[in-house]
């Protein structure tokens, strides 16, 4: 996957658009270190539940959603962030159109 060009500037909640019905991603930085994914959704659209074994933070850029950890809800709107914790369950559901974008953060391990 492509991922944005560097030393370029972007408004990251025009960098990607909505489609009817559905969910879009893009690759906005990929390293060995993590990596950042860029997200649109539908009203009623989501992840279902998932975990991942590193902190993930999740920053919205529109609209609103709900985020799932351990089964709490959390509802963010434009501008708020949260930070979901590794290997706890979570799920991302649009309560109306919603564009976030996901930080994975890995753990780097010393030698």
């Amino acid at each position: 996957m492509e991922t944005f060009e560097k030393a370029k500037i972007y408004q990251l909640s025009r960098a990607i658009d909505y489609t009817e019905g559905g969910i879009v991603s893009k690759q906005v930085i990929k390293t060995s270190g993590g990596n950042a994914s860029l997200f649109s959704f539908d009203a009623g659209q989501g992840l279902s539940e998932h975990s991942a074994p590193f902190d993930a933070m999740v920053q919205v850029l529109d609209g609103r959603g709900t985020i799932l950890i351990d089964g709490e809800p959390y509802t963010l709107n434009s501008g708020e962030m949260i930070i979901m914790p590794a290997n706890v369950p979570h799920a991302v559901r649009a309560d109306e159109k919603f564009k976030m974008i996901l930080f994975m953060a890995k753990e780097i391990k010393s030698e």
